[in-house]
C-alpha cells in the first residue's frame, strides 16, 4: 500500500525581478546618444493548483523546495528583460496551505482545477533611461530588481467528504463503509488497521454523497495521544458526523464510555462536538448488544440524538440509516472553506524605524533597504536622487525630532553617513 502523508513542510519562492540596465546609444555618427538601459524583467509567481489526479502530499517527501525563475536583468536599446517562470504546484483537493510560522492558512484548495497565486515576483527594476530628466540627461545609475525572500508553508490534507464516520478503533466503520460503498478498505481485527482516511460514495435511491471512514480515535486524541491531530483534521470538513459505537462491548469496553470519551475529544479539537451528529450502534448480532442499546437510549433520552441499530457484519439495519443521511444532508450548508489571509508583508512594508545606538541613529525598513539597493553611491545624480527620497519621505524630520545633529552617525545597512541637516 502506498504511504499516505497527509502533513508536509515545504519551501516557496517567487522570483526575484531583473535589474535594471545602464547603458547609452552608441551609433555610427552618432557621439552623444542618450540613455537607453531597459527595465529588468519581473521574477516568475508561485501558483497552487489542485486536482483530484492526487490522493496524498507523498511526493512533496522528496522535493521540498519550488523556487519560480528570476526575471532577466534589462539590455541595450531599451529592451525590457525576460519574465521569469512562474512554477505550478499542484496538490490534492482539500489541501490547505498555512504559512508555517504563524499557522495562518493562506490557501484553501478545495476545488479542482481552481488554481490560487500564493506568492507574486519582483518586479524588475528601471533602467538608467527612466532617470533621464532634462537637467540629467546621462543618468549613471539603475535600479536593482525587487528581491524575494523564500517563505516556508506546511501543507496539511484535510478530506473533503460530506458525512465522517468517528469511533474508537475497531468498532466496524471500515467495514460499514465496504457495506455501503463501493469502497474496499483494509479490514482486520485489531486496532488501528485503517491508517489513512478512506473515502467511498453513497448511492441512495437517486442520492449520492461522499463518506469517509475516519481513523479511530483514542482518549488523548485532541492532544495527539494515538493518532491525535494527525486525523482530527480530516474530520473538520465533513458536514455531519455518524458516531459508530461497539454496542456490543465485543472490545471490553463499555460503549456508553465511548460515546462520552469521544465527545471530549471531539470538543476539545474544535467545534466539533457541534456538528450534526447521528449514532450508528453497530455490532447488534453480537451478545450483550440489545442491553447496552436499551441503556444508551435512557442516557441519551431527551437529547435529540437519533440512534440507528445496524449490523455491518450481516448488512442490517443500513435503510433507515442512509435515508436519515439523506434528509440531513438536504437541509445542510455546503462544507465552508477556511478563511484565507494574506502572506506576512516580509520586506514589503514602506514604513521604517529609527533607534539610537552607542551614539549613533540606525535607519531601518524594507523601503529603506530597497532605496540603499538603488543608488549608485559613485555617482553625483544617483546620491542626490538618495537624499532627495529621504527628504520627502520624512526621514530627515524624524531624525531631526529623534535628536539626531548636524555631523551625527546614521548607520543603513552596511553604510554609514554623516548627518546634514
Amino acid at each position: 500500500m502506498a504511504l499516505f502523508v497527509d502533513v508536509v513542510s515545504i519551501t516557496v519562492k517567487a522570483g526575484d525581478g531583473g535589474n535594471g540596465c545602464v547603458s547609452f546609444h552608441r551609433e555610427k555618427y552618432v557621439q552623444t546618444g542618450g540613455p537607453d538601459g531597459g527595465d529588468g524583467g519581473r521574477g516568475g509567481d508561485v501558483h497552487f493548483v489542485a486536482t483530484d489526479r492526487m490522493h496524498t502530499l507523498m511526493d512533496f517527501r522528496f522535493k521540498r523546495k519550488f523556487f519560480a525563475e528570476n526575471g532577466s536583468d534589462g539590455m541595450a536599446n531599451r529592451r525590457t528583460g525576460k519574465s521569469g517562470q512562474s512554477v505550478v504546484i499542484e496538490v490534492p483537493v482539500g489541501t490547505v496551505v498555512k504559512e508555517k510560522e504563524s499557522g495562518r492558512v493562506l490557501l484553501d484548495m478545495h476545488e479542482a482545477g481552481v488554481e490560487k497565486t500564493l506568492l507574486r515576483g519582483g518586479n524588475g527594476g528601471f533602467g538608467n533611461q527612466r532617470f533621464a530628466t532634462p537637467t540629467r540627461q546621462a543618468p549613471q545609475f539603475a535600479k536593482p530588481g525587487e528581491k524575494k525572500k523564500p517563505v516556508e508553508v506546511r501543507l496539511e490534507l484535510k478530506s473533503i467528504a460530506d458525512v465522517g464516520l468517528v469511533g474508537f478503533p475497531n468498532v466496524g466503520k471500515s467495514t460499514i463503509l465496504s457495506v455501503v460503498t463501493a469502497a474496499r478498505p483494509k479490514i482486520a481485527n485489531y486496532h488501528f488497521t485503517t491508517l489513512q482516511p478512506n473515502l467511498g460514495i453513497v448511492k441512495f435511491h437517486e442520492y449520492s454523497f461522499v463518506l469517509a471512514d475516519i481513523p479511530g480515535l483514542v482518549e488523548g486524541a485532541s492532544e495527539g495521544v494515538g493518532l491525535g491531530h494527525d486525523f482530527l483534521r480530516h474530520v473538520e470538513r465533513t458536514r455531519m458526523l455518524v458516531h459508530v459505537l461497539d454496542i456490543s462491548g465485543s472490545e471490553g469496553r463499555d460503549p456508553l464510555e465511548d460515546y462520552d470519551a469521544i465527545l471530549r475529544e471531539l470538543e476539545a479539537y474544535g467545534d466539533l462536538k457541534n456538528r450534526p451528529m447521528l449514532i450508528a450502534a453497530n455490532k447488534l448480532d453480537l451478545p450483550g448488544a440489545q442491553e447496552n442499546l436499551e441503556r444508551l437510549r435512557e442516557k441519551l433520552k431527551g437529547t435529540g440524538l437519533e440512534i440507528f441499530p445496524v449490523s455491518a457484519a450481516s448488512g442490517k439495519g443500513f435503510e433507515p440509516l442512509l435515508y436519515r443521511i439523506v434528509e440531513m444532508l438536504d437541509t445542510l450548508p455546503p462544507a465552508e472553506p477556511f478563511y484565507e489571509e494574506e502572506i506576512a508583508a516580509d520586506d514589503r512594508d514602506v514604513g521604517f524605524a529609527i533607534e539610537k545606538y552607542e551614539g549613533a541613529f540606525v535607519l531601518t525598513g524594507g523601503s529603506i533597504e530597497r532605496l540603499l539597493n538603488s543608488v549608485n553611491f559613485e555617482n553625483e545624480d544617483s546620491l542626490n536622487y538618495f537624499h532627495r527620497t529621504l527628504r520627502k519621505w520624512g526621514v530627515i524630520d524624524q531624525l531631526r525630532e529623534a535628536g539626531a545633529k548636524e555631523g551625527d552617525q546614521v548607520l543603513i545597512g552596511d553604510m554609514e553617513f554623516d548627518f546634514v541637516d
